[in-house]
């Protein structure tokens, strides 16, 4: 992954020093296994730990051998030999590429997963802190992006809050599903391993054993994983792109913090633009294009072949960096979000009441009008205010067809902002809690 995106917790996750020290643990804790089993000395399971686990892994010379090899767990193993002496010819005993390669990107993926649950805790609380400040900020809400009924900024927030809740329960079951071991050998029949040692490298590494794993864990189990990072990616953008909207100048109902200092544009000096946004929908796009490579890897020839590898060895560090730098620039757009309440309530009485109209519609169909004239009575009024800028209630009362339903009173009284926001306490009591 770039530099320009990347945050150094995640990337060490997937950097060649973490790659090798997974390899070498992994390779320790089936040593110890087979220990405790009597195939190996347990003089040599300590060696391998005493030598091995002081050492620094040579990438060079790990690159080097593998020019030779062609193989990159054999050129690890033989640097390996190099650090620890004739005690590493008790190494790797059973096993296959496929039990190191696999249960390391597994690892890589759960301690990737945390990082990016921790991303997520700290989005929720800028989204609840915010949500709760604006709460009662009244604003108008859109669909097709025109005008519709008044809701509160507050609630558009608790929208968002609940939609990344989900997605902290998906990124949880999606941790869930790839904590999986395999340490079975060729063709995963354990002919030359005891399942017992899986069952220790697994409880060692904080995984399960894979059930059943051919020579390489199943790859739906990866195609669910990175399904899940594109439908996070996918709410990200969704929210990215609200506030892009709320930004456009027409709106200008929100707008991302700019700093001082900071230029909109090498040509227009007075230019403000949501970069940090738009940035985001491109993020998003790439999250959710690594989810297709992973689904395509599922169909592996026989117990396997390598054709996953080399996607992989791309998907596995680009999604996770990615998603990581982007739910933390989230964090910093909603945590810095400038609010406009008085554009707000400007832009929603732009049009001079015609947010009330289902509210007379629904009075004049109480009132007993059918539904059919009503909503004709109320559209010829409304479209009056469209096409002539008049006022609406004006116009309602000064229809005598409406009147003849509704007196005056109970005409004014449809126009009040507080009958939209009544339950807006209900809504945040289902996503914060009654408290």
């Amino acid at each position: 992954m770039i530099p320009r995106y990347s945050r150094p917790e995640m990337s060490a996750v997937w950097s060649q020093e973490t790659k090798f020290r997974i390899w070498f643990e992994i390779e320790a804790h089936a040593c110890d296994a087979l220990a405790e089993l009597g195939v190996i000395p347990k003089s040599a399971a300590e060696t391998i730990w005493e030598k091995g686990g002081k050492a620094t892994f040579e990438i060079e010379r790990i690159d080097e051998i593998e020019r030779e090899t062609k193989h990159d767990v054999i050129a690890f193993l033989t640097h390996l030999a190099e650090i620890v002496g004739p005690d590493a010819r008790f190494v790797h005993q059973g096993m296959t590429s496929s039990d190191v390669l696999d249960t390391c990107f597994n690892v890589q993926l759960v301690r990737a997963t945390d990082i990016l649950l921790k991303d997520m805790d700290a989005l929720l609380a800028a989204l609840k802190r915010r949500a709760l400040e604006h709460k009662d900020t009244v604003t108008i809400g859109r669909s097709h992006g025109i005008h519709a009924e008044p809701t509160t900024f507050g609630v558009k927030l608790a929208l968002a809050y609940a939609e990344f809740e989900r997605c902290r329960q998906r990124l949880v079951a999606a941790r869930e599903e790839i904590a999986t071991c395999a340490i079975s050998g060729a063709v995963g029949t354990f002919a030359n391993i005891d399942p017992r040692v899986e069952e220790h490298v697994a409880a060692a590494l904080g995984l399960k054993p894979e059930p059943v794993s051919t020579q390489v864990i199943p790859r739906d189990r990866h195609a669910m994983y990175f399904s899940i990072l594109g439908v996070v990616a996918s709410s990200i953008e969704r929210l990215a792109t609200e506030i892009r909207h709320l930004q456009r100048t027409e709106v200008l109902e929100a707008e991302e913090y700019f700093s001082p200092g900071q230029k909109g544009s090498s040509a227009m000096p007075h230019k403000r633009n949501p970069v940090l946004t738009e940035n985001l929908t491109g993020l998003a796009r790439m999250v959710r294009a690594y989810a297709m490579p992973a689904m395509e890897n599922v169909a592996l020839w026989h117990e396997r072949d390598i054709s996953h590898s080399s996607v992989e060895r791309y998907i596995g560090p680009d999604a996770t960096i990615t998603l990581d730098f982007a739910l933390a620039r989230l964090t910093g757009v909603v945590d810095k979000l400038l609010v406009y309440p008085e554009r707000m309530d400007r832009n929603l009485n732009q049009f001079r009441g015609l947010v009330h109209s289902q509210r007379v519609l629904l009075a004049l169909t109480q009132a007993g009008c059918s539904r059919e004239d009503a909503y004709r009575l109320v559209q010829r009024n409304a479209m009056k205010v469209w096409e002539e800028n008049k006022d609406f209630l004006t116009e309602l009362l000064a229809d005598p067809d409406v009147t003849k339903a509704l007196p005056e009173a109970e005409l004014r009284e449809k126009f009040d902002l507080g009958y939209h926001t009544k339950h807006v306490d209900t809504i945040f009591a289902r996503v914060f809690g009654a408290n």
